[in-house]
């Protein structure tokens, strides 16, 4: 049984973050002065805040530069299989104090920092966040990249480098307003601009067909990529691999035939047009808008990207030394699509392979099915990708046609085997017939892929069962599940370091590399001092919290109630409108009687809706609405209190989880395919309330379902239900709780002003919910009633929190990439650590060696 470390073995340890040396700290002081004087240009009286954040992060990043260096020399000494992860999202954060937790450097810079004079965390807040995503699937892509570098995998992220990312959520008068997310303004100290390695990118042009010759495809205009590399850094380990992101830039010749009539003017400032193709993020989350300027987005990063990849293949030290050959390809690269909109990969090495290296088709088509693997993140229909055919004929002809012979190829085959069974050959087409000629994105990837994989288990069984089942039903093996995980780096050691260093002293420090040591923590569920010390971090994460929200949103906040926290893209499935209801219910409960006791409850809801997302902008005016009446009654007091958390992003993340208690996780069983907030929450110390859906399961196996609070239908009762027909009517009748929630907001009682605000609420609630919002309200309410009883009783619920965080461990992306690995990508993770930029050049041939060797 584990014992806690005594005093002595608890100095003997290395800390987590780094060790704090005179020289070390010396130096980075060192480093910090020089970049304030001759990069920044500015000395200590003139010098802004965010002039002492752009020295430190350029003294961090001096530290970086070796070791990036030196693993790009190390792959190419040592050669192995790379692996390409394309995204059209990666949603970082900040980098700062990521990059010192990574190379132990944080305690000496946190010294340093403060021998100068400054503070560390008022530095760290002046970062912007690369706000280059929406959400999960964002957000899972930069979780991955820490993986990937922290296993020493060659492994790279391509993507967009957009002008402004997701855009920044203003709330005035309870509605969502957009800004404009110019997160470059102030410069970017982690990129570096590679503009030697600029490409170009073809569009538009038609296919010339010439007799017994190779289609070629002419007359396009040229847009070119340039490339931005921003360092990824393992974790103590001295990988630092690279994101590449592509920029667009028009050619110097853009419009030349303007220029020659005259309008040299209007030539010069329609370059935007070519350079508006990385302006913006499209800020949708789980909805498909077929908008041209998004298709270019999508194939501009794929044709940049696989040129990129080709250029590596043929310069590697192999193929330096003797003839070219493709068929090493598929040994050599390994490129993962996240979701289908990178798809046009595929088609686009076919036409690099056919067209330009002039490859057979078949060889071709071999090797590129050998390369890629797919990722799905959704079942919802109104996600996925369906582009219509005649955009994709006028953007990008060759490719249509492409598709065409891929898909005659596949028709033919599924022909074969069922000679009679059009309905199939129809459903399995890669050409979608009904209501305007389309190409499904998703079953270009199947068709296109050697393997496809959902993100938890229930995600892929729905996908093999439901979605894509003609297809299963074909290959069998070619379906697999990956369930997503979080980095413990940025979600537990950078965000909750009390935490962090309290497990560490408890069970040593080997959990950071390896999360399932986290095991270990149930030997100490009943030691006293061990759950005291658990329940006290959680409250000073509290306190900070509230002083945050007390200082940002002027509300007071008591901090011994319990926070319950709703944080995710506001979405008609997510169910934020279950939650609502609860607040309302919860509200009337305590005017219907104020003195019974009632366990205080401080409701944090945030995130935010897309622009055009009618429906998800009205929840938003709705869970407003509900708090100014909530939060100005006095009756209610200090016992319920609703806030709506503004701007939700990867850095308020880091702030809401470690102070949260009770994490929703509330989407209707069968919709939500994983989920990554309720990783984060739950190693965070937080219990969640939940239905069985995305990795709530999964979260309910390694830790015991009686460890959550799970309610509500499970994915066979929602079947049931569409079968038979969801009657909305019938709950609100026979629930007076919730008819009088319902009355309240269809009456106006939130909306005195306006009283027919929410009438496409209470309309969609009534007659047209898919999700059924009213079928789970009793459950949720009921399993609401069990959270408050388990929280009065301190010590019981602190043992539930210590069970969840020992259970999990699986939920690491290090666990989730160890799986990519070895069983899509055919590479191994490593532990050997790249010899620092101080050894000499032998030991990294050396360490080479020994990497081909295994």
């Amino acid at each position: 049984m584990a014992t806690p470390l005594t005093d002595q073995e608890k100095r003997k340890q290395i800390s987590i973050r780094g060790i704090v040396g005179v020289e070390n700290v010396a130096e980075l002081k060192q480093g910090f002065n020089r970049h304030l004087h001759f990069t920044l240009v500015k000395d200590r009286n003139v010098a802004t805040p965010r002039d002492y954040y752009f020295a430190l992060a350029h003294t961090v990043r001096d530290h970086l530069v070796g070791r990036w260096i030196r693993t790009q020399q190390f792959y190419y000494e040592a050669d192995p299989k790379r692996v390409y992860y394309l995204s059209l999202e990666f949603y970082m954060g900040r980098a700062l104090q990521n990059t010192m937790i990574n190379l132990g450097l944080q305690n000496a810079c946190d010294e340093a920092i403060y021998q100068l004079g400054l503070d560390m965390e008022d530095l760290e807040e002046m970062e912007e966040d690369a706000g280059l995503g929406n959400g999960g699937l964002g957000r899972l892509a930069a979780c991955f990249l820490d993986s990937m570098a922290t296993l020493g995998l060659a492994a790279y992220g391509y993507g967009i480098r957009y002008e402004y990312g997701i855009f920044n959520q203003k709330i005035k008068d309870g509605w969502q307003f957009e800004e404009a997310d110019d997160w470059l303004r102030y410069g970017n100290p982690w990129e570096k601009a590679r503009p030697e390695f600029m490409l170009p990118v073809h569009f538009y042009g038609r296919v010339e067909e010439e007799d017994g010759k190779e289609p070629k495809w002419v007359n396009s205009q040229v847009v070119l990529a340039m490339p931005y590399d921003t360092p990824i850094p393992g974790y103590m380990n001295n990988t630092v691999n690279t994101m590449r992101l592509w920029s667009a830039r028009a050619p110097n010749d853009f419009n030349l035939r303007d220029f020659n009539v005259g309008d040299y003017i209007q030539a010069v400032l329609d370059r935007n047009l070519a350079e508006n193709i990385s302006r913006v993020l499209y800020p949708n989350d789980n909805f498909f808008e077929g908008k041209e300027l998004r298709l270019k987005q999508e194939y501009f990063v794929v044709a940049a990207t696989l040129q990129d990849v080709i250029r590596c293949f043929k310069t590697s030290k192999r193929n330096c030394s003797g003839p070219l050959s493709f068929d090493s390809f598929p040994d050599k690269v390994a490129i993962q699509l996240n979701d289908t909109h990178p798809a046009m990969a595929i088609p686009e090495l076919m036409r690099i392979f056919v067209d330009i290296e002039k490859l057979d088709w078949d060889t071709a088509w071999n090797i590129t099915k050998q390369t890629f693997a797919y990722t799905n993140h959704t079942v919802l229909p109104e996600a996925l990708e369906r582009w219509p055919v005649e955009l994709m004929e006028r953007l990008l002809p060759r490719h249509l046609q492409i598709i065409y012979r891929i898909n005659q190829i596949h028709l033919d085959h599924i022909a074969s085997l069922f000679p009679d069974d059009m309905d199939r050959i129809r459903r399995m087409s890669l050409i979608e017939e009904e209501g305007g000629k389309r190409v499904n994105m998703a079953h270009l990837c199947i068709v296109g892929s050697h393997k496809v994989n959902g993100v938890a288990e229930i995600h892929s069984d729905i996908i093999k069962r439901d979605v894509f089942r003609d297809f299963s039903e074909l290959e069998p093996e070619k379906f697999q599940n990956k369930t997503n995980g979080i980095t413990p780096r940025r979600w537990l050691l950078l965000c909750n370091p009390g935490l962090a260093d309290l497990i560490a002293e408890a069970i040593g420090e080997d959990y950071v590399k390896d999360l399932n040591h986290l095991q270990k923590l149930n030997d100490l569920v009943d030691y006293d001092t061990f759950i005291r010390d658990v329940a006290k971090v959680k409250q000073d994460n509290k306190l900070k919290f509230a002083q945050y929200l007390e200082k940002v949103y002027n509300v007071d906040i008591n901090p011994a109630s319990m926070f319950d926290v709703h944080v995710k893209r506001i979405h008609e499935y997510k169910r934020q409108l279950l939650n609502c209801l609860h607040v309302i219910t919860m509200y009337n409960r305590i005017k219907r009687g104020p003195i019974k006791p009632f366990v205080p409850r401080t409701v944090i809801i945030g995130g935010k809706a897309a622009p055009g997302y009618h429906m998800a902008k009205m929840i938003i005016k709705l869970i407003t609405s509900v708090a100014d009446v909530v939060n100005n009654d006095p009756v209610i007091g200090r016992k319920l209190k609703v806030i709506y958390l503004e701007n939700y992003r990867v850095s308020l993340a880091e702030k809401v989880i470690p102070a949260t208690d009770l994490s929703e996780q509330i989407s209707t069983a069968g919709t939500e395919a994983s989920g990554t907030g309720n990783m984060k929450f739950m190693l965070n110390g937080a219990l969640t309330i939940g239905t069985m859906d995305g990795a709530n399961v999964e979260m309910a196996e390694e830790a015991g379902e009686e460890n959550l609070f799970i309610f509500g239908m499970r994915v066979e009762d929602v079947a049931e239900m569409d079968k038979e027909g969801y009657d909305a009517l019938q709950y609100y009748e026979s629930l007076p709780e919730l008819k009088q929630a319902v009355d309240q907001i269809k009456s106006g009682y939130f909306s005195p002003k306006q009283p027919e605000m929410f009438s496409d609420i209470i309309n969609m609630l009534f007659h047209h919910d898919r999700f059924k919002v009213f079928a789970d309200y009793e459950s949720y309410v009921k399993c609401q009633e069990r959270v408050s009883a388990l929280y009065k009783d301190q010590r019981e619920w602190t043992r539930v929190v210590i069970k969840n965080i020992a259970a999990s461990g699986k939920f690491s992306s290090d666990r989730s990439i160890k799986e990519y690995a070895t069983e899509i990508w055919g590479v191994e993770p490593t532990d050997l650590k790249i010899p620092p930029p101080s050894e000499p050049r032998e030991a990294l041939e050396e360490t080479a060696r020994t990497l081909r060797k295994n």
